[in-house]
């Protein structure tokens, strides 16, 4: 497994075998402005504004929700949507084959299903198959066995062969690996993980509760957010300022909100929806932890940005947030089965005696990522592709 190729040094601009700037397609499921946004993109937009910074002319290829421009620039990048939660696929396709002849290089973002750019583009297109996690059980706890099934089927098999000969990038090593063990993926794979912001808490924070919980994320299925208010019904027996904040939207709000009518934790759990980035940073920089009770996760963006902060995160020891936190270091890492309250205990305890050291060790370990070293990874590997023909 490849963590990417070249050092950061000088940058050499990303421009075609004419001088001209290099074509690059960014396909991906989603945009950063849609309701349902999350980690994966603000990853596809990050990389493309690395690229679009290097030279690059950059085309971000998505789906369009409705009241959206079809098209759009921003921060230099043309904007591109179309289609819903399943057209999108088969319009995107259909798009690219119309201009299968506009790019030099094509990034295909597989969020469970790839959108099959190798079948539309010119084989002279530099194809990269982007992936933050593999799905495979997640398909059956958003579909019936049968379209689970055929999900599994085409991220499994029919990708495999498809992209067999293109490179492959993983944001974590736990995904690199389970493309290995569970995908038979056999060619290159190249690591360029989530950047960060920069490191230091904001002037001004919000505490409420103590202690303090907070919670940033998308409100789904495969977040397992019911399990932190549960928890939270737990801690609040010896525990009785505890206070959870659950940031984010989503289709489960309404059942979360009946959860918390139902266990009579109005006081203790509060719904945000969606915060501002500075709102949503002061109430998590003045959080005691950051949670997660996440199955499924290609890295742990959020856990990152609360480190950044100072802030530790307790969540489970699944694929992804084993990357993101260094157990014992800058979070807790439950075992799968283990109740999430026993861990946030511990942590409390732990923050108790050795609190600016967690601390420190945080705000240092999130440092250690950016989106510029991400963007000059991305770049390096687009320039050795294109060296290698």
């Amino acid at each position: 497994m490849a963590q990417s190729t070249g050092t950061v040094g000088e940058v050499v601009p990303l421009r075609d075998e004419g001088g001209k700037p290099l074509r690059v397609a960014m396909v991906n499921w989603r945009d950063p402005w849609q309701r349902t946004a999350g980690g994966a993109e603000l990853y596809a937009w990050q990389i493309s504004e690395q690229l679009s910074r290097r030279g690059a002319q950059v085309t971000f290829v998505t789906s369009r929700e409705a009241g959206q421009a079809r098209r759009e620039w921003r921060s230099g990048i043309e904007i591109v949507r179309m289609g819903g939660v399943y057209s999108r696929y088969p319009l995107v396709l259909s798009w690219l084959l119309r201009h299968r002849n506009s790019f030099d290089v094509a990034i295909d973002c597989m969020n469970g299903i790839p959108f099959f750019s190798p079948l539309a583009l010119s084989r002279r297109t530099k194809i990269i198959l982007l992936v933050h996690h593999v799905h495979s059980e997640q398909f059956f706890v958003y579909f019936g066995p049968l379209m689970a099934a055929f999900g599994r089927f085409l991220e499994g098999p029919v990708a495999r062969r498809l992209y067999r000969d293109r490179q492959t990038v993983a944001v974590s090593p736990s995904t690199a690996q389970a493309l290995r063990d569970q995908l038979g993926w056999r060619g290159p794979l190249y690591i360029v993980p989530n950047g960060a912001p920069p490191p230091g808490a904001p002037a001004e924070t919000v505490s409420d509760g103590d202690p303090s919980i907070v919670c940033v994320g998308r409100l789904v299925a495969h977040k397992r957010l019911d399990l932190l208010v549960s928890m939270t019904d737990r801690l609040r027996q010896d525990l009785p300022d505890v206070r959870l904040h659950i940031v984010g939207r989503g289709e489960q709000h309404d059942a979360l909100a009946a959860q918390i009518r139902e266990l009579r934790l109005e006081r203790h759990v509060t719904l945000h929806g969606f915060l501002p980035e500075d709102a949503k940073n002061r109430l998590l920089a003045g959080a005691d932890l950051h949670i997660s009770a996440s199955r499924y996760e290609g890295w742990g963006l959020s856990g990152i940005e609360a480190a950044a902060l100072g802030v530790p995160t307790v969540a489970y020891d699944v694929n992804g947030l084993r990357d993101a936190i260094r157990d014992g270091e800058t979070g807790w890492l439950a075992p799968p089965g283990e109740d999430l309250a026993d861990t946030v205990r511990r942590a409390l305890k732990e923050l108790a005696d050795r609190g600016p050291q967690i601390r420190a060790a945080c705000t240092a370990w999130a440092g250690g990522f950016t989106w510029e070293a991400s963007g000059e990874r991305m770049h390096r590997l687009i320039q050795d592709e294109l060296d290698a023909f």
